[in-house]
């Protein structure tokens, strides 16, 4: 006789087979069945656990944040220098869409834009929050004097967010042909020295 598994197991399952799924079908595509057939479970049984669908992606809201965050944390401890701590922020959130690929297509897709008013501000507090991590060390990089006075450190952050966006949109669209974190270290790099220039 098979032993039910524990309700947390079973959540954190289902999850798991929607971050999988929306990254394969796609997040606007996905329905429940799918996340049933790929769990091995009934419908039923997915809508006891989460009784509605907006539901069950408030939940992979509130897993993929507290994986973000725990890597912002990890980041931020592992340097010394401003310079340091945000290479280490940018290497951290790439980490994190090469973990969850369908990162990108949730955070563009139309459930999240359209249909789910609460997993977008989510996700809109969790970029301000990342773009304000960004700012602080870019402030302590002109401190310092590795970056120019004449570029305000928040505009910076705003340009170094983007430019992990459009990278993770390039990789997503071209197959992952191309090793996303060695792209986006370079490309940082390439930033970084922009910013480092005056006038």
């Amino acid at each position: 006789m098979l032993r039910r598994k524990p309700a947390e197991d079973r959540k954190t399952e289902i999850v798991e087979a929607l971050l999988d799924l929306a990254d394969r079908i796609g997040p606007d595509r996905l329905t429940t069945n799918d996340i049933a057939r790929e769990v091995g479970v009934t419908q039923a049984a997915i809508f006891r656990h989460f009784p509605t669908k907006a539901e069950l992606w408030a939940e992979a809201g509130e897993v993929i944040a507290g994986r973000l965050t725990e890597a912002w944390q990890q980041a931020l401890a592992s340097e010394r220098t401003p310079k340091g701590r945000l290479r280490a922020l940018v290497a951290a959130q790439l980490k994190q869409i090469e973990t969850t690929p369908a990162l990108p297509t949730i955070l563009h897709s139309r459930e999240l834009n359209v249909e789910n008013a609460n997993l977008r501000d989510r996700f809109r507090g969790l970029l301000t929050v990342f773009q304000r991590l960004l700012a602080e060390n870019l402030e302590g990089m002109v401190v310092d004097g590795s970056m120019t006075r004449h570029v305000q450190p928040e505009d910076a952050a705003v340009l170094l967010t983007s430019l992990v966006q459009g990278i993770a949109i390039r990789w997503s669209l071209g197959s992952r042909g191309f090793a996303l974190q060695a792209e986006g270290r370079r490309l940082l790099d390439v930033q970084l020295e922009i910013l480092a220039c005056g006038e």
